[in-house]
């Protein structure tokens, strides 16, 4: 029982350690991951070697899927790109396998000693997170020693032994025993782990160990089947893509199994490195043969993926709740989702100017169904998006983040009211026939159009986060206050002359306070955007 235990607890510090090396490595890369992305996938081999070697470096499988489902959503890459990073990405988990089987016994203890120091006596930030991924290497590799020490013991128990025996001599039992155990733990590393483990304590025979990672490629798909019902579409058909990888891969490799035992057996003297390389060559060799077919299997994806989201108006583009997994893309792309809904509110400033000054009703009315339509939910969705994020484990520097997209999306929000109020001024002066002088509608036109400017300016300043052109939206803001002025004085100046008619007062100072409200919430956004 005492040893079963160790080999439970072994395993949990060896997944704790690959979360921490993943977090670390994560934090270190932030948002460069989906920078690079974008550049690098072009072409299918660029995103497959590309997919393999930063999933190497990272260790974060769930990052690179995340990324890439991110991407597809916004259209910069396809799935049929995705799929052949996918490929690189199978061959860059393998290096989990090929870590844990180094044996480097205390040297394990001295990881985990110097990354305590980095964390705890550092200055936070950088070296946090290097301390995070040096605490990591040293979590992972004790959880290996303890697993192959309790293993030993475990072996010499009749059922045991016997139950492994079984493993090496049948197949498809091996195979059923990897899909069942990873289905279980939901973790295809921890099932890797174990694996190698078995291999340093000699607990279990290539044939064996083999075909356990034969099934946890299989039993792995579990997660992504339970997981993608809760996803966007793209979510989805990524998710079954990978599932028809790795499931075909296996089925090709299973008639020539004996074979591969032979090639691997030869690649090694120890055998938690067969075992290890074993994992890599197999899962190079099925990227190697399917990379060809990409198209089918995209194809095959889109069929498969359930075709419920097609009959709904998704009022969202980018935010995906898979992203939470891995704050940096969920930061991003909450940034584009809000930088869209700018562009949304930045039209209905422009299209409310057409419907006060050129009194184009059908202008109003695409306001007025904006904001109910678009503007709103979307702004709860958002709200709720960052504040679930908020829950997650972040950065002091992600926290911050979080923070400013909370303010930036109340300021949008609020010029979409305001843009709102302007349809409905418009409405009114042409339902009651109430006439602006040509110096009041030369004055509304002229600030319409500078609150406009400054707002597209401020929302550019914010996408490219540019302090000089955040700097420039500040200074329009200032130019508005001087404008604003001008306006009221000239509009108090033709009413006591008798030019501007009562009834159009009150539609003239309240459209003249809204875009000053708008200009304001411009200036917000650029000074949030020089502090950061």
């Amino acid at each position: 029982m005492a040893s079963f235990l160790q080999v439970l607890g072994g395993l949990t510090l060896f997944l704790f350690g690959v979360r921490m090396l993943s977090s670390g490595m994560e934090k270190i890369a932030g948002d460069k991951i989906q920078q690079w992305l974008e550049r690098m996938t072009t072409r299918r081999l660029k995103a497959a070697l590309f997919g393999t070697g930063v999933t190497a470096i990272i260790q974060s499988s769930s990052l690179m899927m995340a990324t890439m489902i991110g991407l597809i959503n916004t259209n910069l890459m396809t799935l049929e790109q995705a799929i052949g990073m996918m490929m690189g990405l199978e061959i860059g988990t393998t290096i989990t396998a090929q870590i844990a089987a180094f044996d480097i016994d205390n040297l394990a203890y001295l990881f985990i000693a110097l990354g305590f120091v980095f964390i705890e006596f550092l200055p936070r930030g950088k070296w946090r997170d290097y301390g995070e991924v040096i605490m990591g290497f040293g979590t992972l590799f004790l959880g290996m020693n303890l697993m192959s020490d309790a293993l030993r013991v475990l072996t010499t128990m009749p059922a045991v032994e016997a139950w492994l025996i079984t493993m090496g001599q049948n197949v498809l039992a091996g195979l059923l025993a990897g899909v069942v155990l990873t289905a279980i733990v939901q973790s295809s590393s921890a099932v890797t782990g174990l694996t190698v483990a078995m291999g340093m304590s000699q607990a279990i025979s290539l044939e064996g160990a083999v075909a356990i990672l034969f099934g946890a490629n299989i039993g792995t798909c579990a997660t992504g089947l339970i997981a993608s019902s809760r996803l966007s579409r793209t979510a989805r058909q990524a998710s079954i893509a990978q599932i028809l990888i790795n499931v075909i891969g296996v089925l090709i490799f299973l008639p020539f199994f004996s074979p591969f035992i032979r090639l691997v057996s030869f690649t090694a003297s120890e055998l938690p490195r067969q075992i290890a390389n074993a994992h890599t060559i197999f899962n190079i060799a099925v990227s190697a043969i399917l990379f060809p077919f990409v198209g089918q299997i995209a194809r095959a994806a889109k069929r498969l993926a359930p075709e419920k989201e097609e009959k709904e108006t998704k009022l969202t583009t980018y935010i995906d709740y898979m992203q939470y997994r891995i704050p940096a893309v969920a930061l991003t792309e909450s940034l584009r989702e809000l930088l869209r809904m700018g562009e949304t509110t930045s039209r209905m400033i422009e299209l409310s100017r057409l419907a006060l000054i050129e009194k184009d009703m059908d202008a109003a009315q695409w306001v007025l169904e904006q904001e109910d339509g678009f503007v709103d939910p979307v702004t709860d969705i958002l709200e709720n998006f960052v504040n679930g994020l908020m829950r997650e484990n972040l950065s002091v520097s992600q926290q911050r983040r979080c923070f400013q997209l909370k303010n930036i999306i109340i300021d949008i929000e609020r010029v979409g009211d305001l843009a709102e109020d302007l349809a409905e001024a418009a409405q009114t002066r042409a339902n009651n026939k109430t006439e602006f002088s040509p110096a009041a509608m030369q004055d509304l036109d002229r600030l319409c159009r500078h609150a406009y400017d400054t707002y597209s300016l401020a929302l550019r300043a914010l996408q490219t986060a540019d302090h000089a052109l955040a700097e420039r939206a500040c200074r329009m803001e200032d130019e508005f206050d001087h404008l604003y002025l001008e306006a009221r004085q000239g509009h108090i100046e033709r009413l006591e002359a008798g030019i501007c008619h009562p009834e159009a007062d009150v539609i003239f100072t309240e459209t003249l306070r809204n875009l000053e409200r708008i200009s304001d919430h411009a200036d917000n956004i650029g000074i949030s955007t020089m502090r950061n």
